[in-house]
């Protein structure tokens, strides 16, 4: 494919693209470094018995670093954390001054961002000391301890090292962000998701080996794998247009206006965003039950509910998918600003009043477009967890992987797309283009 090659001919891409590449490449080494004083062997024994729970979930936004206990364990999860806080408190108008900030541009931004930081570093020694302790309470299959000898020493280093993982962690997508290609942090799990793809197959490949698995069987996985797959892109780059009439209007000698253009708004305006909210939102619970006592029946069932295998967890998980589609949607998009952008360029909605009847009308197409992407979205990060908990249907790519996985490969070759056309080479796409969206996890920022 010429496209491909056009990437290495440009000399300002083809440096995006190796920065990329070796800042993925330093937080694959870094998530292989085991952290001093635990028994690899059990923790890895622990994480592969509950590959299906949020526990393994957890493991896949590390990229696989939190089953090896390594220095980067935690991940990206408390900086997600610390960004859903920041939104819901400029989303709710809690805090008065984080509205003043978000309005005053790009200072305001950096301003932001900086809370954001400070308050990923708090959440990173909570979460990172709750690991820890979790840790040192499970026991692996055989009843092999997970750490060799549990003194506050190790407590310390650990927390400490954790938690510098994290900041570094947080720094590398940053990075990658401002120097590389696509969001930084979703690249980072992203990474972690290809990377189970090949154990993956070769787990499908011994089950029809060992004759546990039919052959026809095992290809109607591939095939429905791939429907989803094909599906999931359709819906991620599905858009309502909704016709925008200009109005003729005179600028000194010359007629401007009178063109029909278009609204574009996604069905999924907000992508893989709303899986990875829901999922971080969803281990707080499970750091919060690791400080509580081994006896306590309150922690066991905390703990117990989130480790999945059951419909109300499902439920909850579905229900904080749909919320953050809806919340993501109200933050990034405002119906009362398109309105009146469009009302000061002469444009009109055939049909529709200009100003407010023009917002409420937007907001109420939004709205029903949002339902139907969130719903979707649910759908496909909990049916294949279903499937294999009901009909023992052998999948090894669940639902949520799946949707962070296209979603974030989508916008990573829109943005690759978008800066060959820049520069006058073809698309990857000889018809069409490839609609990425280039979301920022930090920020909540869609552009």
């Amino acid at each position: 494919m010429r496209g491909l090659g056009d990437i290495f001919e440009v000399p300002e891409l083809r440096r995006r693209v190796l920065f990329t590449l070796g800042a993925i490449a330093i937080f694959r080494i870094g998530a292989s470094i085991p952290i001093p004083g635990v028994n690899s062997e059990a923790i890895r024994a622990i994480f592969t018995a509950q590959s299906g729970s949020l526990l393994g979930f957890l493991n896949t936004f590390s990229g696989g670093a939190l089953a090896r206990f390594s220095i980067f364990s935690m991940g990206v999860v408390p900086y997600i954390n610390a960004s859903i806080i920041m939104s819901l408190l400029q989303g709710a108008h809690v805090l008065p001054f984080l509205d003043r900030l978000a309005k005053d541009g790009e200072l305001g931004r950096r301003k932001l961002n900086s809370y954001t930081r400070y308050l990923t570093l708090f959440l990173a020694v909570f979460q990172s000391f709750g690991l820890t302790i979790a840790i040192t309470k499970m026991q692996a299959p055989g009843g092999m301890p997970t750490v060799v000898d549990p003194t506050w020493m190790f407590y310390c280093v650990t927390v400490l090292t954790m938690t510098a993982g994290t900041i570094f962690v947080m720094w590398l997508g940053e990075q990658i962000t401002e120097m590389g290609i696509g969001n930084g942090v979703s690249l980072l799990i992203f990474t972690g998701i290809v990377e189970s793809i090949p154990a993956a197959s070769y787990s499908l490949f011994e089950l029809v080996r060992l004759e546990e698995l039919n052959l026809f069987a095992a290809l109607g996985i591939v095939a429905a794998l791939a429907a989803v797959v094909v599906i999931v892109v359709w819906v991620e780059t599905a858009q309502r247009k909704i016709p925008v009439q200009y109005a003729k209007r005179m600028v000194g000698r010359k007629m401007y206006g009178g063109s029909q253009s278009y609204l574009p708004l996604k069905v999924d305006q907000s992508g893989v965003i709303a899986v990875i909210f829901a999922l971080s939102l969803l281990s707080v619970p499970v750091t919060v039950a690791t400080f509580m006592p081994q006896d306590s029946s309150t922690g066991e069932g905390l703990m117990r509910f989130f480790q999945g295998g059951n419909y109300v967890y499902d439920v909850v998980y579905a229900a904080l998918i749909i919320f953050f589609c809806y919340f993501y949607n109200s933050v990034s998009i405002n119906p009362v600003d398109l309105a009146e952008n469009m009302k000061k360029s002469g444009g009109f909605i055939p049909g529709i009043r200009p100003g407010e009847p023009t917002a409420k009308h937007i907001e109420w197409i939004l709205e029903r477009i949002t339902l139907g992407g969130a719903l979707f979205v649910a759908i496909i990060a909990v049916m294949p967890d279903v499937m294999k908990r009901e009909f023992s249907v052998p999948f090894f790519f669940g639902g949520t992987s799946l949707l962070i996985a296209v979603g974030v490969a989508l916008d990573t070759m829109g943005q690759l797309e978008a800066h060959l056309i820049m520069r006058h080479y073809e698309g990857f796409l000889k018809k069409g283009r490839i609609q990425g969206r280039w979301f920022n996890v930090g920020s909540g920022v869609s552009r």
